[in-house]
């Protein structure tokens, strides 16, 4: 039998080699956005189904598939994300965009990772990654990557104590390998991620002695009831201390809880029109001052992309969080275009959040009564 690094990184090249034939067949037909689902979807069934195949007995965490509660009970769980960086994919010309397969095991964390770099013809694994690259620092100016769309907003002054420079690119994937081949000295991000976001890099980025943790210096835990695991640090061990120190000075506060994270995510659908990273159950249901608006998750998030009663929000403002049990209530003011003029109404949106989806939303909107 294969053994389980080996395995990552040839599902992970595999499923690179499917998205590249994908995105060349389907590019002129597809826009952007649409392209990336597609080719989302058709790597995880491809990567689903041969996990299926090779270890029939092992849980799956994907981005791309229904979370089952029971694998938090489960010895091995492969943690995958079938694209990761879909904006980027669906974009002529960019190469940073990547395949994460990773393994976890009780007790003992990420044991075997794979992250397919297709666009550039890399795959980088557990087995065979090697050292890291360290350049020397003396006599330039150390390199840190972070999000070209979420960089953390402490990155600016954390790069000014340090004498650094920042770099923007796509994929948690392509910018932990960048930090593996030594383009850059340090990958930090506070902006929100997932489980699958991190875990295949970071088990990676480990095995090619890299130091990788929470930006308050904690473990980064995986398969936990929630996948959100919102920040990340993956820096050359030789200059950790001094970026630790510096992330430590200019953090601030600290990043959203799992739920409230899941929250905003809706909320900031409502105004982009894009839902792909709104979790939401199959079987989720919401219902606007009484009347039902949706039945199920992809229901909710069609209406959210395409229906008509959104495409007149331009902004949310005063937005503020009450979390307590599986509850998240949230309380904001939205701006909609009305002609030649903007109706400003109440909302408040109360999300039942069990597990690691939104299971229903209860709406109530009123008209706002300014102070």
């Amino acid at each position: 039998m294969t053994d389980d690094a080996a395995l990552a990184a040839e599902i992970a090249t595999a499923a690179g080699e499917l998205l590249l034939t994908v995105r060349a067949a389907e590019a002129d037909a597809l826009t952007g956005r649409e392209l990336g689902r597609h080719g989302d979807r058709a790597a995880d069934a491809f990567i689903l189904e041969r996990l299926a195949a090779e270890r029939p007995a092992d849980a799956v965490l994907s981005e791309e598939s229904a979370d089952d509660p029971a694998r938090v009970h489960a010895k091995r769980v492969w943690i995958v994300d079938p694209l990761d960086g879909s904006k980027e994919y669906g974009m002529p010309d960019h190469e940073d965009w990547a395949v994460h397969i990773a393994l976890w095991e009780a007790g003992r964390g990420i044991t075997a990772a794979a992250v397919a770099q297709p666009a550039v013809g890399a795959v980088y694994g557990t087995a065979d990654v090697g050292r890291a690259e360290l350049r020397p620092l003396a006599g330039r100016r150390p390199r840190i990557v972070v999000s070209g769309s979420r960089p953390p907003v402490f990155v600016a002054d954390v790069a000014r104590a340090l004498g650094a420079d920042v770099v923007r690119m796509g994929s948690a994937g392509a910018k932990a390998m960048a930090v593996v081949r030594g383009d850059v000295d340090a990958y930090v991000h506070a902006g929100g991620q997932w489980e699958w976001d991190s875990a295949a890099p970071v088990g990676v980025a480990q095995a090619a002695g890299l130091y990788c943790a929470r930006i308050d210096g904690s473990e980064l835990e995986y398969n936990r009831p929630h996948p959100y695991l919102p920040d990340l640090v993956i820096c050359r061990p030789d200059w950790a201390p001094a970026l630790m120190a510096a992330i430590a000075e200019h953090a601030g506060a600290p990043t959203d809880s799992a739920r409230v994270a899941m929250a905003r995510s809706y909320i900031r659908s409502l105004v982009s029109h894009d839902a792909s990273h709104v979790r939401l159950a199959a079987d989720g249901w919401r219902v606007e001052n009484g009347v039902r608006t949706g039945d199920t998750g992809v229901e909710i998030r069609d209406r959210l992309e395409h229906g008509p009663e959104y495409r007149p929000i331009r902004r949310v403002r005063e937005l503020t969080f009450r979390e307590w049990d599986d509850n998240v209530v949230a309380r904001f003011l939205l701006d909609l275009d009305a002609g030649d003029t903007v109706l400003t109404v109440a909302v408040t949106e109360h999300f039942a959040i069990p597990a690691g989806e939104i299971r229903s939303i209860v709406a109530i909107i009123e008209p706002h009564e300014p102070k």
